[in-house]
């Protein structure tokens, strides 16, 4: 009988190589897409690099790659390499393109598009070619789905990205199983999990893309921003939602899929804690949509306690724009997303309130769902820091208490709260520091608590919103733009999982 051949035979690779194989396959997409305009210059640029990156590839494998002895840091490493070093290969074809900008930009471009920051260092849409729209656009969806499987296939079994609140295993100390067991080789498990994820986050993204086309929008522009909204990249082809043609239509689809950025129970199950596999019963989601329907009614209300005149005739579709514009702002930078309706100045001007730069500053550092395409602290922590409070009012009221459970509780490791805190603080000095390192490049204090929050956070459309002044990133020194690529990677990665790959128990081996 002949032998079946071995799921895991298909990625003999490492990681970061296999990584590099696909991208550069993915630039066969652009190119067709510069092919049918008949723009051949764009082709050129993409066949060839595409082409150069897989025969480096396949001579990379050709020449015997030695197998990895310790795999919890050959996964970390291959995460940090595609966030960092990948982005100079996919900014070969937009320099050769574009050819009126520094490589230092064009890779600063990469990492904002694939860390799903989405910070537009080419402000002028015009200025890009269809075809390079797509590609950033495109390389920002591969990111988000890189995400997807990363969270599940590595970080989940090491106890980082969110899962260690939950998980019973110190953070980057996942449970050692012998790679006899072909069911523990984290080969097999990329591989299962890819094929889980893989056709229903394209899936996904179709039906958003399919929605946008029915509402309005040009093939082009559905695609990126459908593409957008699930890595919650917040690239756009037209310098955002206002200049879109679908409008409300529009809006309201992407509002829909930003949902799957709140929580991971919308599109699976396997990061269900104890009690909560349905979704109305998970804290996620529970507080995202308290937030996405909490700081809108605020907004909302300010208008009343403020006496703002408005005419009475206007007075219901006013009100019902300025509401509907602040929800959808608060949702798109609460999933770390960064598109903004159409409506959101109508909501400032109702709301009266000279400062929404702060309100967006803050949703994004709180963040989405663990496990999804969104940045920041992320809303499990938050809980968990929110359930330790609770429990120490009541020791402030009962101070003999024992033993006394609070609803949820249950659902958070022995200590999870602590771990949460301690994420919280290193994201809070890695913040200050980023701050202060920026001012000392010659940026101003303003902008520079703006380009910190916006990177570490990957949010990148708080630069041109957040300050009453955009920031000019094109405007800024090279040392600052190293700084910012810096900030994007480690706020995509994390700062446990950077920690956890420096543990001097993963270099022993």
């Amino acid at each position: 009988m002949r032998r079946a051949v071995e799921p895991g035979v298909l990625i003999r690779l490492p990681l970061f190589l296999l990584i590099w194989g696909i991208a550069a396959l993915s630039m066969a997409l652009p190119a067709i897409h510069a092919l049918t305009r008949g723009n051949y210059p764009v082709v050129r640029s993409f066949a060839m690099a595409g082409g150069l990156g897989l025969v480096a590839v396949v001579l990379i494998a050709l020449s015997g790659v030695p197998r990895a002895r310790n795999w919890t840091r050959s996964q970390l490493l291959s995460l940090l390499a595609t966030f960092a070093i990948l982005p100079a290969f996919l900014a070969v074809p937009l320099h050769d393109v574009l050819q009126t900008t520094t490589f230092l930009n064009a890779y600063f471009d990469m990492v904002s598009a694939v860390t799903t920051t989405g910070a537009d260092i080419f402000n002028d849409p015009d200025r890009l070619d269809d075809t390079l729209h797509l590609w950033r656009a495109q390389v920002g969806w591969m990111g988000g789905l890189f995400m997807w499987v990363a969270a599940a296939a590595i970080l989940a079994p090491l106890s980082l990205g969110g899962f260690e609140v939950t998980a019973r295993s110190q953070p980057g100390r996942g449970a050692d199983i012998p790679m006899q067991q072909e069911n523990a080789d984290p080969r097999h498990r990329l591989l299962r999990i890819t094929a889980t994820l893989a056709p229903l986050y394209a899936g996904l993204t179709t039906v958003a893309w399919v929605l946008l086309l029915m509402s309005g929008d040009t093939s082009l522009v559905a695609l990126c921003h459908a593409m957008s909204v699930m890595a919650t990249s917040g690239i756009s082809p037209v310098g955002g939602l206002g200049h879109a043609q679908s409008g409300l239509a529009g809006e309201f689809v992407l509002f829909m899929f930003m949902v799957f950025a709140l929580s991971r129970l919308t599109f699976s199950g396997d990061t269900a804690l104890l009690g909560a596999a349905r979704l109305t019963r998970d804290p996620e989601f529970r507080i995202g949509l308290l937030l996405v329907l909490g700081v809108p009614s605020l907004l909302f209300l300010r208008h009343f306690l403020g006496a703002y005149d408005v005419e009475s005739a206007d007075q219901i579709s006013a009100a019902l724009h300025a509401f509907w514009g602040a929800m959808f702002t608060v949702m798109s930078f609460l999933t770390t997303t960064g598109f903004e309706s159409a409506d959101w100045e109508q909501a400032q001007v109702w709301s009266g309130l000279q400062t929404p730069g702060m309100i967006l500053m803050g949703l994004a550092v709180m963040g989405g769902g663990v496990a999804t395409t969104a940045g920041g602290v992320k809303l499990l922590r938050v809980y968990a820091l929110y359930l330790n409070g609770l429990r120490e009012l009541q020791l402030l009221v009962h101070p003999s208490s024992v033993g006394a459970q609070l609803r949820g509780r249950q659902r958070i490791r022995k200590g999870g709260a602590f771990i949460a805190w301690m994420f919280f603080m290193l994201f809070a000095l890695t913040l200050a520091f980023l701050i202060v390192v920026l001012a000392a490049t010659g940026v101003s204090f303003e902008q520079s608590v703006v380009l910190a929050i916006a990177t570490l956070s990957t949010t990148g459309p708080l630069i041109e919103v957040a300050s009453e002044t955009p920031v000019r990133l094109a405007e800024l020194g090279p040392v600052a733009k190293g700084i910012l690529c810096a900030a994007m990677v480690l706020g995509r990665l994390e700062t446990l999982a950077i920690v956890a790959l420096f543990t001097p128990s993963l270099w022993r081996n």
